[in-house]
């Protein structure tokens, strides 16, 4: 098993990190200090060269040799065809700001792409956070549309579907996915699944060119229960079962093979679509207790991309 030994890092590399820290962390110079094992001067200089350099506007600018290792490592043993593994803004701290920058940007260029171009996407708090920090683009020669449901257990919007406010930014058509995200009985999800427009929406998502979603765990904080859409007998019967993650609601065990449950007749959306080289499916996650779960995702080709962080990567190379 080969991980990265982290080498020492440059001058650059440190104002870098220590920037960042900063300006997408929302650490105090003096947390950054401790955080960085450095005085508080010099942490204060260190921000001050990064600035000066122009190594990070708002948006790091400069690729820590650190974070490039593992990338690479990424590529070589799971085969992506997209990775990006930026700075880790410390514990306790959400890791969805710092991968949300990233995550943008690699959609930005995407939604660059002057051929017109499917882009099928998922939800969570991972994904919105993306699409929040999505810059207004003219794109209306591309297409959006949803792989999950977006209607919650109460029949309101759910919170978080990302799709109407990407397309709000962006220009482009956009196909949601007007169903529960899970109907309370088989039944009635096969009566919203034979609706025509629904049909379509499904067949559009089947044919999309790259595809961005978030991956749940499956531990007792998993989303999929704390936003409501699992009861704990649920969650409980699914871990029984071997669940470790999910991804667009589908379940997969260590493996990163789909189960096959009862609950599965009952989601709205649907799978994501097959990996090629071509037709990249990118993962927007991180934290530790979403490493088995990104670890199997990757390991079975659910996922041929990632967009994580430095943590997050070391915990899944090291499984």
């Amino acid at each position: 098993m080969n991980i990265p030994v982290e080498l020492d890092p440059s001058i650059d590399d440190q104002a870098a990190r220590a920037a960042w820290l900063y300006y997408v962390g929302g650490l105090t110079q003096d947390q950054i200090a401790a955080e960085m094992g450095v005085s508080r001067q010099r942490a204060q200089r260190l921000v001050s060269r990064a600035v000066a350099a122009g190594l990070i506007h708002v948006r790091l600018n400069h690729h820590l040799a650190s974070c490039q290792e593992l990338e690479t490592a990424l590529r070589t043993r799971f085969h992506l065809v997209r990775c990006r593994v930026m700075p880790g803004l410390g514990p306790d701290r959400d890791p969805v700001r710092a991968i949300a920058p990233a995550a943008a940007a690699e959609l930005e260029r995407v939604l660059r792409e002057p051929e017109a171009l499917v882009i099928a996407l998922g939800t969570g708090r991972a994904m919105r956070g993306m699409v929040e920090a999505v810059g207004s683009i003219e794109a209306p020669q591309h297409c959006l549309v949803s792989l999950i449901g977006n209607i919650a257990p109460d029949g309101s919007a759910s919170y978080f579907d990302v799709i109407m406010r990407l397309a709000e930014k962006v220009h482009a058509p956009h196909y949601p996915m007007p169903v529960p995200v899970i109907s309370d009985t088989a039944e009635e999800n096969a009566t919203f699944q034979s609706l025509g427009p629904i049909r379509k929406v499904r067949e559009l998502a089947r044919a999309a060119n790259v595809t961005f979603v978030g991956v749940g765990q499956m531990s007792d904080d998993a989303p999929l229960l704390t936003d409501g859409f699992l009861k704990p007998a649920e969650l409980r019967e699914v871990q029984g079962a071997g669940a470790v993650g999910e991804v667009a609601g589908r379940i997969f065990d260590a493996e990163g093979r789909y189960l096959d449950l009862a609950i599965n007749r009952r989601l709205g959306g649907m799978q994501a679509p097959p990996t090629r080289p071509d037709r990249p499916v990118i993962g927007i996650a991180a934290g530790p207790s979403k490493i088995p779960a990104i670890a199997a995702a990757l390991r079975s080709g659910i996922l041929n991309g990632l967009v994580t962080d430095e943590a997050t990567a070391r915990g899944v190379l090291a499984l």
